[in-house]
């Protein structure tokens, strides 16, 4: 049966994507632009995903060894200078000050030309040059190694083209950098981080990626290897939403990073960095939303549960509004992925429908409507944001004993994150293609299609000019290399670009 959805929001996915993305946003009131070019408001529905990922995510990270620090958001220019590959990657989206002060001249406040700084200071664009600095000084022996720290942080980067959550001039990360003894210990480290990530995308956030190795003109700046997690949106676009770097001994070289190895001679660590950002929670939002909205996996939701009291009739019923309580704190006994569960009782005044669909676009994974006749017969009526119709094209509210549904809340909760996952899954299996072999089928697959997905091909590493006239190539298509899946072998016996003897596939497609 054809199923007539109500669409809650103005604009549809098949319409236009992007829109679609901000509307979104707007309705979901997960962030708002705040006055400068370039940065956001995140609000509380918005944070509050953020703080469940930053949540999560440091207790995975502590799990491996790691300690949280802070490091400042000012950075002297003669650090980059120091790194000179590094500095000239991120040259142009560096914010410098050059100033400490202001004054008033003709009534209007100015830079004052006398408080010009001796050295300009860079806004933290990332942290690898004062954080090696730190490492020079804190590292003497071998038997320091490895160090291992995580910060939570902000960072500057001068965009030219933003996208709330997605791009934007300032945003939230952790950003994770190590020093080891060796170059083995710091690949290890470098992978085990990039297994944490795709575990965490695919676990917490229920967002199916690719994990693989970038190619050699997708590295960070003065990496040696840079590997990511490759996230497929609905519109098929990739987004890249981790990565982590082995640095060799680069940065190690460049600031001084050395050590007294345990013959007593001089080494130089090797090192990484690896992050993730705000831009997750653009990758929720194009990996599970509908035309109704948001649709939040419940181990990141703020609110897992929304009990709302149908108060219409009566805004100080205070029996059903103690019914709703006594609803609420059997929940709060209860528990989903090892912790207790997140539940809210909207009393804000309004009617129960607009509230609902409030609810519905801010992506609640289970919402309860709770009235007069549900209290009297000790029900609740639920309704999953994961499957909001039936096949009538109605809402699939389900009437339910209020101990039956805190008896099954948890396993609902599970169910959800688990459907959720394998949805996304289910599209990106089905929207990576696997057969094109030549560039007029490449041209012809992505111009044809306004969602065209991936393309994997057979791939031979290639490096310097060679692999600068594929990105040309690429480039005319407005497609990028995103990375070479883990454990991929080649389908046959050359490589789509080059005719040299395929090593590897590689995933071709439109990004963010």
């Amino acid at each position: 049966m054809q199923v007539t959805q109500k669409n809650a929001l103005p604009v549809t996915r098949q319409e236009d994507f992007a829109a679609w993305y901000q509307a979104v946003i707007q309705e979901a009131d997960l962030a708002e632009e705040s006055g400068v070019r370039g940065c956001m408001i995140m609000r509380p529905w918005g944070y509050g995903i953020w703080e469940r990922i930053q949540m999560l995510l440091d207790r995975k990270i502590k799990e491996t060894g790691h300690e949280n620090c802070y490091f400042p958001l000012f950075i002297p220019l003669s650090y980059f200078a120091k790194e000179a590959e590094h500095v000239e990657g991120f040259a142009k989206e560096m914010a410098v000050v050059t100033h400490h002060r202001l004054k008033m001249e003709d009534g209007q406040l100015v830079v004052d030309p006398e408080a010009k700084l001796e050295e300009p200071l860079v806004v933290r664009p990332t942290s690898e040059t004062v954080i090696g600095t730190a490492f020079s000084r804190w590292l003497q022996s071998w038997r320091d190694l490895p160090i291992m720290v995580n910060q939570w942080a902000n960072v500057v980067r001068w965009e030219m083209r933003t996208r709330m959550f997605l791009r934007t001039s300032e945003f939230l990360w952790q950003e994770g950098h190590t020093a080891h003894e060796s170059e083995a210990d710091a690949m290890t480290e470098t992978l085990t981080i990039l297994a944490m990530y795709r575990d965490f995308a695919q676990g917490a956030l229920a967002m199916p990626v690719i994990a693989g190795e970038k190619p050699e003109n997708e590295r960070f700046p003065g990496a040696v290897a840079t590997y990511s997690i490759e996230a497929m949106m609905q519109d098929g676009k990739a987004l890249q939403a981790g990565t982590s770097h082995y640095l060799g001994q680069n940065f190690a070289h460049a600031q001084n990073i050395r050590f007294q190895d345990r013959e007593g001679q001089f080494q130089f660590a090797h090192t990484t960095s690896w992050g993730v950002s705000t831009r997750l929670v653009g990758g929720v939002i194009m990996t599970h939303g509908d035309d109704d909205g948001l649709k939040v996996p419940p181990q990141v939701a703020p609110h897992q549960i929304v009990i709302i009291p149908m108060l219409r009739e009566n805004p100080e019923d205070e029996a059903l509004l103690a019914y709703c309580a006594k609803i609420r704190a059997a929940l709060l006994d209860a528990s989903a992925f090892g912790e207790p569960l997140r539940v809210l009782i909207d009393k804000k005044a309004g009617k129960a429908g607009p509230k609902r669909w409030g609810w519905v676009k801010k992506g609640a994974p289970i919402i309860l409507e709770i009235g007069g006749r549900d209290a009297a017969g000790e029900q609740v009526t639920m309704l999953r944001r994961d499957s909001l119709y039936g096949e009538d094209g109605k809402l699939a509210n389900q009437a339910m004993h209020w101990e039956s549904f805190v008896g099954q809340a948890p396993a609902l909760l599970d169910q959800i994150q688990t459907l959720m996952f394998c949805a996304a899954k289910q599209r990106l299996d089905a929207e990576v293609r696997s057969d094109v072999t030549d560039m007029e089928q490449l041209k012809t697959h992505f111009e044809g299609s306004k969602y065209p997905g991936w393309v994997a091909v057979d791939w031979c590493r290639p490096t310097g000019e060679a692999l600068d006239k594929v990105v040309e190539q690429l480039k005319a298509l407005k497609l990028t290399i995103r990375n070479t899946p883990e454990g991929s072998s080649p389908t046959g016996s050359t490589c789509f670009f080059t005719g040299a003897p395929a090593v590897e596939r590689v995933l071709l497609a439109r990004a963010y």
